[in-house]
């Protein structure tokens, strides 16, 4: 087993109406910031609830909301420049993965006199990053405690991943209020999504015990989310419920790795804007199948945990259990259930296989793969 080091970073602040302290929490880090969020949240009344509090805290900001295509480096750039002529302490940023992802990149290279697309090309950081607070909308994010941002070339449309420094985010506030705005349908993608992070953080080749407990937990959280509490005893509500699973999928994924669904999910959003927790929810019940192969003990203990099989059922029967308990989710939401329902061509698919093989994550996939392997497992779920 590799060695195991585990930094305590960053804080995390999780609970109902947690936001309302942003003001008083931005203040450990500066009375200057650039807000960057997502300008979906200002038609839902959300950006009104982060910003009040800057107000009455005297917090010193200006919004940056043009995010139009995702963390592209095109967005990047344009927000970079902004922020370096404020002569900022700080970014807030408040959103799902697009606005966030800007965020880093942006604290990342803030300080560093070479420009962006020699970071997109694989040069690492060396200044210390600017300070960042992330405020979530959504309950998961693969990336959001990770050594890496995925952001998109605009040069190519290619998903690439720019290396952090430690301690790159210095707070996470997760409120689960934030997630009530989302649809029934974005609750349930993104929920299989949560489950398809925590999967894939369990089967890594860099899999620990920390990181397995940490999903273990976050499993069981999810289950009850979903499904409900096997007990009168647990009344915590689904939304929280649901923070907690992400927050904890999230975290095993930041110590172990992201796997084949994420990686792909990624590059084909990369390339055709297509959703990621669509992606992630069709090819999940078809990772889980591969990885039967080599880690059926790891999926059937998954498997038990969710409750989707019996305690008393064998690996064989849970594993195949787990697959059918995602595609009925899938089915019982009227998710789509093939990459083809999503208007994706075979060829684009090969083309989004190929960028993915070109990841830095493909080392700790659950095991040896090429981008070939990646393009026959999306031929599967096509």
């Amino acid at each position: 087993m590799a060695d195991f080091i585990f930094r305590i970073s960053p804080n995390i602040v999780l609970g109902s109406y947690t936001i309302a302290r942003i003001g008083q929490y931005s203040r450990d880090y500066g009375s200057k910031f650039m807000v960057v969020i997502d300008p979906m949240l200002k038609e839902v009344g959300i950006a009104d609830k982060i910003l009040q509090p800057l107000d009455e805290h005297k917090v010193d900001y200006f919004i940056f909301d043009q995010i139009i295509d995702g963390a592209n480096t095109q967005t990047i750039e344009q927000a970079l420049t902004l922020a370096r002529e404020a002569h900022v302490h700080g970014i807030i940023a408040v959103g799902g993965s697009k606005a966030i992802n800007v965020a880093k990149a942006i604290c990342s290279v803030f300080y560093e006199v070479h420009d962006l697309y020699s970071f997109i090309d694989g040069a690492a950081p060396n200044t210390s990053p600017l300070p960042l607070i992330c405020i979530p909308t959504t309950m998961r994010d693969p990336f959001i405690f990770s050594p890496f941002t995925p952001v998109i070339d605009s040069r190519s449309n290619k998903n690439c991943l720019i290396k952090n420094k430690d301690a790159l985010c210095k707070l996470v506030l997760f409120d689960p209020n934030l997630s009530l705005t989302l649809t029934e349908n974005q609750t349930a993608s993104m929920s299989i999504e949560t489950l398809c992070i925590a999967i894939e953080s369990y089967i890594s080749q860099k899999a620990n015990f920390f990181s397995d407990m940490i999903v273990e937990k976050g499993t069981e959280l999810l289950g009850y989310a979903m499904d409900g509490s096997p007990s009168l005893t647990i009344t915590t509500p689904a939304e929280v419920l649901l923070t907690q699973g992400g927050c904890m999928a999230s975290l095993a994924c930041a110590m172990s790795s992201p796997g084949v669904a994420s990686s792909l999910a990624q590059t084909i959003n990369a390339r055709y804007r297509v959703s990621r927790s669509l992606v992630s929810s069709i090819l999940l019940p078809y990772i889980i199948e591969d990885a039967a192969k080599f880690k059926a003990d790891r999926i059937a203990k998954l498997s038990k945990i969710l409750r989707a099989c019996e305690e008393n059922a064998t690996q064989d029967e849970a594993v195949t259990a787990l697959c059918e308990y995602v595609r009925q989710k899938i089915a019982k939401n009227n998710l789509p259930a093939r990459l083809k329902d999503l208007s994706l061509s075979v060829d684009q698919l090969a083309l989004a296989a190929e960028d993915a093989g070109q990841l830095d994550l493909m080392n700790t996939l659950p095991r040896s793969m090429t981008s070939d392997d990646m393009f026959d497992l999306l031929k599967l779920a096509f």
